[in-house]
């Protein structure tokens, strides 16, 4: 199995481009199939909170008349 550094980013104030930076340079540090793991856990994570927070259906398509 194959091991990865830990990633922290610790910065003295707000930095979106950095931060972006530091989430790109991590992505790209996973397999394909360790990314797409990752997706399906987020979706399901957001699914049960989606649920739990009285949202039934993450999707809905609604039909206009």
């Amino acid at each position: 199995m194959k091991k990865h550094k830990t990633f922290m980013l610790a910065l003295e104030k707000d930095d979106p481009e950095r931060e972006l930076e530091f989430e790109l340079e991590f992505q790209r540090s996973l397999t394909t199939a360790e990314r797409f793991k990752m997706m399906f856990e987020r979706s399901q994570e957001m699914a049960k909170r989606l649920k739990r927070n009285g949202r039934r259906k993450p999707v809905e398509i609604v039909k206009r008349p």
